[in-house]
């Protein structure tokens, strides 16, 4: 009974942890204190729910326990002016209706967080962290840093924002231009997450990709003349449609290649379509050309119209990467050319690309790269050499279906011939 219970207490957590330190960080006007109280308030759950039983609404019956410590802090403090403010406040709320900018409680924390005091790096370690309600060791996984940096960027940017007395309330419109990069960067981050998990069992989390891609409609609804904003929210319409075949009935990952796309949600897809045809649009109006959330996009695009592998436009593809590499340098959109590269002229021009990439270290850590290059020297006819790369991919990933991707991948490979076709 215990452990059911401590599994459910994370289960909610999980899924309202978030919302529920939004909701007092609003409350409080300091997101270390909202952060501390919700801490207490799950390890209250912990204690008393295996005698009283689960809540019929737990995130609710969190929310007023982490309230009550609140009120307790300050009163241990001395602080009750405080204390008198959040019962005026709350007496407020249930009276009448207060005009936010941002009614959204977990967008107004995102917003909040990207304060122009912390560093971009710290913004993004910060919000992942409270928003994405992600450990220290899934962000250090996707922003490719050790996990000590990252304890340390959440860290600094706590002290930061305490040293600078910066208040933890939601900006006022003309404040939100200085955020937005720091805002749409973090949403992506939080539905790349979702995309594609870095930790667990299952190889996506559709609940976070939800909580993303809701996030990015009301961000939209908040900045509606912001091609990135739309373009963004195509991205995760075109990302999270294929979601229904990206898993096998058992929770395995199924590969590109292997997907039935009858599956792929269609209705999603002509969503992302509009919101692409949007930031264009709008990209125009400013006379500027898409940013990288289009770009990327539109690469999108290209495989959710595509019937097949076979009949994607794989050239598009390469020439909407190497714009996207000129706009925003990143190795992971250079891992991404070479595999397009590697459909559009074959295996041999995008190994040495990602040979390039491999010699600059700067996916050192990621498993990413090694499965790549695995992929590539097998289809070069190159076996042993591909072993050892999926080899390597295993030894770096986190995620179990991962895994169980490359483990089918050595499993294939270590079945054929010595030489392949594409290696003539």
């Amino acid at each position: 009974m215990p452990g059911d219970v401590a599994r459910e207490v994370e289960a909610v957590w999980r899924i309202e942890g978030a919302r529920i330190v939004a909701a007092l960080a609003r409350m409080t006007g300091d997101l270390g204190l909202a952060e501390d109280v919700a801490q207490d308030a799950v390890a209250e759950a912990l204690r008393s729910w295996p005698e009283q039983g689960v809540p019929r609404n737990a995130g609710a019956w969190l929310t007023a326990v982490a309230k009550r410590r609140a009120v307790d802090a300050w009163r241990r403090r001395g602080r009750l002016d405080e204390r008198h403010a959040l019962i005026a406040r709350e007496l407020s709320e249930s009276t009448e209706t207060e005009w936010e900018p941002i009614e959204d409680d977990l967008l107004r924390l995102v917003f909040t967080a990207c304060h122009p005091v912390l560093s971009r790096e710290s913004q993004i370690a910060l919000t992942l962290r409270v928003v994405g309600g992600l450990t220290s060791q899934e962000i250090a996984r996707m922003l490719l840093v050790p996990v000590a940096t990252v304890q340390a960027r959440i860290t600094r940017a706590k002290k930061t924002i305490a040293a600078a007395g910066v208040p933890f309330v939601a900006p006022d419109p003309s404040e939100w231009q200085a955020r937005l990069a720091g805002v749409l960067g973090v949403v992506y981050l939080v539905f790349t997450e979702g995309y594609a998990s870095t930790a667990g069992e299952r190889g996506t989390r559709p609940d976070l990709a939800d909580e993303a891609l809701r996030l990015g409609r009301v961000l939209v609804g908040l900045v509606p003349n912001e091609p990135e904003a739309h373009a963004l929210l195509a991205l995760m319409e075109f990302q999270r449609s294929r979601f229904a075949a990206r898993e096998s009935a058992r929770g395995e990952a199924v590969l590109l290649a292997d997907q039935d796309r009858s599956r792929w949600d269609r209705g999603q897809i002509a969503r992302g379509s509009t919101s692409l045809r949007e930031a264009e649009q709008r990209a125009r109006r400013r006379g500027r050309a898409l940013g990288p959330y289009g770009l990327q996009a539109a690469i999108a695009e290209c495989h959710c119209r595509a019937a097949s592998v076979a009949d994607t436009d794989w050239e598009r593809i390469v020439l909407l990467y190497e714009a996207l590499g000129r706009l925003a340098p990143n190795p992971m959109v250079e891992l991404g050319r070479a595999a397009a590269v590697s459909m559009a002229t074959g295996p041999a021009n995008a190994l040495r690309l990602v040979d390039e990439i491999a010699a600059t270290g700067r996916l050192r850590g990621s498993p990413a790269l090694p499965e790549v290059r695995g992929e590539l020297l097998a289809r070069l006819g190159r076996h042993d050499e591909a072993l050892r790369e999926f080899e390597a991919a295993i030894a770096l990933t986190g995620n179990e279906a991962q895994r169980l991707v490359l483990e089918r991948k050595i499993a294939a490979v270590a079945a054929r011939p010595e030489v392949e076709e594409d290696a003539v």
